[in-house]
């Protein structure tokens, strides 16, 4: 946890120092001013170690083992077990990790959020639908390996593509028509964007319910695929024995 808080502190310096030359030099700079673009930074360092990007779930080595074949006998759903308990671990780095860096960019840059609760309470949901559609689009990704040798690449490009379209490097916002049409066509915003823009009061009113309910979409979404990829893998799966 100690070395998650400082590189999200240090990269948060790196891209406070650019972000805001950008915001100085052009003030219609995504709609951004210096309190909500450092809001948007320090929020997304923030929630980093919340996000499943670079989780790795253990059902990768389980299905690599054959040990999943133990799983499907248990009488509990693998899917929703596996999202219960990366909630409760993501949950438990906000504390350590998530409320310093937030700390650290209000005493060094200024941040600008909203002086009413309701984008705090709304905020939180979209946290929590954020934490569960970033695991469950990662899960189905390690799902693949009933049907690949090797899941790694798969993995990659997931991270790759995520990362950026959930506006981690920059603000969704500052993408070009095409490109955002292309990145709200996706989860990935769900899982950074939208809940910075909720939590930080630059979505508001019903176009924040909205950015709730798109989450709740993909959600709903990527249950239906985890489940549906979990039956035809048992149906695929052979373990030494039969």
């Amino acid at each position: 946890m100690a070395a998650g808080l400082i590189t999200n502190v240090i990269f948060g310096f790196v891209r406070a120092a650019v972000l805001m030359a950008a915001v100085a030099v052009n003030p219609t700079f995504g709609g951004y001013s210096d309190g909500t673009i450092g809001a948007y930074i320090w929020l997304s360092q923030g929630l980093l170690g919340a996000i499943a990007f670079w989780h790795l779930p253990d059902i990768v080595e389980r299905i690599r083992t054959g040990d999943i074949a133990i799983d499907f006998l248990r009488p509990i759903d693998i899917q929703f077990a596996h999202t219960a308990e990366y909630l409760g671990r993501a949950v438990c780095t906000l504390i350590p990790r998530g409320l310093p860096s937030i700390a650290v960019g209000a005493l060094t840059f200024g941040l600008a959020f909203p002086s009413t609760p309701g984008p705090y309470i709304l905020g939180a949901i979209s946290l929590v639908l954020a934490m569960a559609v970033s695991f469950l689009s990662m899960f189905a990704v390690c799902l693949t390996g009933f049907w690949l040798i090797e899941t790694r690449g798969m993995r990659a490009l997931h991270m790759i593509l995520g990362t950026f379209l959930a506006g981690l490097f920059a603000p969704v916002h500052l993408f070009p028509d095409w490109l955002r049409v292309i990145a709200y066509a996706t989860p990935f915003p769900s899982m950074l964007q939208s809940p910075i823009d909720v939590l930080s009061g630059r979505t508001t009113g019903l176009d924040a319910v909205q950015h709730v309910a798109v989450q709740c979409f993909w959600l709903l979404a990527l249950v239906a695929v985890g489940q549906l990829m979990l039956r035809a893998g048992r149906r695929k799966l052979e373990v030494q024995g039969g």
